[in-house]
């Protein structure tokens, strides 16, 4: 057995959600916060049988894409403050990252 831990960015969860349960997989849906930028994210926990493990990387690579987001630094710590002028700068966010862990023991009652 096989536990699956993706952490997503919030606007793919329910497209995400929806494929799985439509393949039959359940997941356990965690509410996280990004360190970098500092938003919502959600962190999916899914038990599934080992041979089974590679469709449920498949669903998520191809449910959650990476998009261009556009965001303004904060102010640097430590230098002057009154003469930085932030601008907007363009990153990719999104997709998922993906733990897989073997599961020694599973229990539900």
């Amino acid at each position: 057995m096989k536990l699956v831990i993706a952490v997503i960015q919030d606007k793919d969860t329910h497209r995400l959600l929806t494929a799985l349960t439509q393949e039959g997989f359940r997941a356990t849906k965690l509410s996280s916060t990004g360190g970098f930028l500092r938003e919502g994210n959600t962190t999916l926990l899914i038990g599934v049988e080992d041979e089974r493990a590679e469709r449920v990387l498949r669903i998520i690579q191809n449910t959650c894409r990476s998009r261009e987001q556009l965001v303004t630094p904060l102010s640097p710590m430590g230098g002057p403050a009154d003469s930085y002028i932030p601008y907007p700068v363009e990153i990719t966010v999104g997709g998922a990252t993906i733990f897989v862990l073997d599961v020694e023991r599973f229990e539900q009652y």
